[in-house]
């Protein structure tokens, strides 16, 4: 039986473990970037593209209760290799079946959707399993690593992805993406789990369905967990909204590369967010680190509505995705730390599927009020013009511009009513240990890791 891994070994297995789906995500990342760029440029349509984003989003939605029951049924070291084997195998038909020129879109459809079927297996396993690696006071700054892969992703890809597709072409990309999937999955059959702690009622095997849904029911006992995944979802329907409107209200003012800028700046501040949890790990309190992130997110969402000046909009989207890490890398380890090791992969699955939810649905409302009631209505003499168009200027962009401006005052609103509500603002004080206490490290344990 695998014993407990000491603290040294444990964040050395991490490391490994992170290095290889960081490496595995930047592949991931510049297949994305490119593949858009070739649905689009065969198709012209816009509905192509937003048709791979629906198949990468819905699985997380209709199968991730059953994805956390198996991270915390089967061994989750092999959930990973699963998840990404199948990926990889996904990426291969796409290299073949454009060698043989056979690629068409309905192609990409269905490996997103495999790969994303995959990603659902993937993420749970992976978030459930670093608290048995890292100790609680390292937990932070593993989750600030884990931000960081994404912050890499968002700001290499773009740049990377554009020029690879010139020079190699989306064979090459896809290549280098399939290789990316195999160090991953090598790194990964090279290193030993700690097994999940087990209680008595865990090992009471009970149906597939009713276990599956354990993460919901344990989420509806806690009234401070449960609190906290209502105002995550509700700050990401106010202010995930805004990857759906940056791009038109910063082209009503400006031009496509100046918008790119403006994009890189705000992917520095995200990289720099990242790299600070990572080795500041937060703050002790972790929810202050939640609160404050999100309640200066809003306030930065605001002055970008009200204001057409490209510094400032550059200085307001690095400040703005420079707390996104944070607050996500303290929420992850509040749910690390307070959710028992035997269904803890069920209950990240829960948050990705609200998550997952929550901003397709908030991409669809905000785009429809854009184009038929705040835009038209900020036009030079309509009603909401006269309102306020002292404030936030009218025509074009306009009243995407207020609706920003709304849209952070009601993220702020409700962070300080969040703040306001005890079982959410003292979330920090009953912290669970649910992992074993670290053990020395000897040369013993080092060998009881390897085997």
């Amino acid at each position: 039986m695998l014993r407990k891994l000491s603290t040294a070994t444990g964040m050395r297995v991490f490391f490994v473990i992170w290095f290889g789906q960081l490496v595995s995500f930047l592949g991931s990342s510049l297949t994305s970037f490119a593949l858009g760029i070739w649905i689009y440029e065969r198709t012209g349509a816009v509905t192509q593209y937003a048709i791979v984003l629906f198949c990468a989003t819905l699985p997380p939605i209709l199968l991730a209760p059953f994805a956390g029951l198996l991270a915390d049924r089967w061994n989750r070291r092999w959930s990973m290799i699963l998840s990404d084997t199948g990926s990889a195998l996904s990426t291969l038909v796409i290299v073949l079946l454009l060698f043989t020129d056979r690629l068409n879109a309905w192609h990409i459809y269905a490996a997103t959707t495999f790969s994303a079927v995959m990603s659902t297996i993937q993420l749970p396993a992976y978030a459930a399993t670093i608290p048995l690696l890292v100790p609680a006071e390292h937990l932070g700054r593993a989750n600030g690593m884990r931000q960081l892969s994404r912050s890499l992703g968002q700001l290499i890809a773009p740049v990377l992805g554009g020029f690879l597709v010139v020079a190699i072409g989306l064979e090459g990309v896809i290549l280098i993406d399939l290789i990316t999937f195999l160090f991953a999955v090598s790194t990964l059959l090279l290193l030993r789990f700690p097994a999940v702690p087990k209680t008595t009622s865990a090992k009471q095997r009970t149906s597939w369905l009713r276990e599956s849904m354990a993460g919901w029911t344990y989420l509806l006992t806690e009234r401070g967990l449960l609190s906290l995944l209502i105002y995550f979802a509700l700050i990401n329907f106010l202010l995930g909204s805004i990857e759906v409107l940056v791009t038109p209200l910063a082209l009503s003012f400006t031009s496509p590369d100046i918008l790119g800028m403006i994009l890189f700046i705000g992917g520095l501040g995200m990289v720099a967010g990242s790299l600070m949890m990572s080795v500041w790990g937060g703050p002790r309190r972790k929810i202050y680190g939640v609160l404050v992130s999100q309640f200066i997110g809003g306030a930065c969402v605001i002055l970008a509505g009200l204001n057409s000046n490209i510094m400032v909009l550059a200085a307001v989207a690095c400040v703005y995705f420079f707390g996104i890490p944070i607050g996500d890398a303290c929420s992850t380890y509040i749910f690390q730390q307070k959710v028992p090791a035997e269904v803890r992969g069920r209950v990240f699955a829960v948050i990705g599927a609200v998550a997952g939810f929550v901003l397709p649905l908030s991409y669809l409302i905000v785009s429809a009020l854009a184009d038929r009631v705040f835009e038209p209505l900020m036009m030079p003499g309509a009603p909401l013009a006269q309102v306020f168009g002292s404030i936030v200027g009218t025509g074009e962009g306009r009243g995407i511009g207020l609706m920003f401006a709304m849209m952070g005052s009601i993220a702020m609103l409700v962070t300080a009513l969040a703040y306001l509500y005890p079982p959410l603002r003292q979330i920090d004080d009953d912290l669970l240990e649910t992992s074993p206490a670290p053990a020395p490290i000897d040369s013993r344990s080092a060998q009881q890791a390897r085997s």
